[in-house]
Formats: structure tokens, C-alpha cells, sequence
């Protein structure tokens, strides 16, 4: 079991309360975006492009304090993520002067 943490606004687009929990075959960053997606089609294309399936500018991705957001999609979870002791978070960034 995964467990997503979302930003309050993508929480409140997908309906959703708290932390969204995914069972996912493989613990990488792509089959858990893809698992999400499933869960809560309102999100295809507001944390990845639907094009490319890049990740969007302004999100960023964190596990066990770790930034892997310019990691590729079949990267493999940490460990405590994979077994659900932490959470994956979608974050989104902030910009400005």
C-alpha cells in the first residue's frame, strides 16, 4: 500500500480527505502517478502532461525527505514508501521574487 500525499488543492479537485492510500504492483513514481490517475481521473494532465507524460513545472515529488522529482518514471520507491511507513508527496512549488 502507498500512500500519496497530495496539496490541498489537488485534494480538493479529486474529492478526496487526507492522504489518498494506492496498491500499486510495482513502487515506482510512474505506476503510482498512473495508479492515482486511475483512482481520480479529475488529476490526468494537473501533475503530468497528458501529452508527454512529463511531470508539470510547479510539482515536485518527495520521499523519505528526498527529492525525486527530476527522477525518471520507473524509478523505484524507497523502501519505508514501498511498504507504506511513509508517505509519497506531490507538492507543489513555489516561484516568485
Amino acid at each position: 500500500m502507498i500512500r500519496v500525499v497530495l496539496p490541498a488543492h489537488l485534494r480538493v479537485l479529486a474529492q478526496v480527505d487526507g492522504e489518498v492510500r494506492l496498491e500499486v504492483e510495482e513502487p515506482t513514481i510512474g505506476a503510482v502517478l498512473d495508479a492515482l490517475e486511475a483512482r481520480c481521473p479529475v488529476l490526468r494532465g494537473t501533475i503530468r502532461d497528458r501529452r508527454t507524460g512529463r511531470r508539470r513545472a510547479f510539482v515536485r515529488f518527495y520521499a523519505c525527505a528526498e527529492d525525486l522529482s527530476h527522477e525518471p518514471a520507473d524509478t523505484v520507491l524507497p523502501g519505508p514508501v514501498a511498504a507504506g511507513a511513509e508517505p509519497f508527496l506531490v507538492v507543489g512549488a513555489m516561484a516568485g521574487g
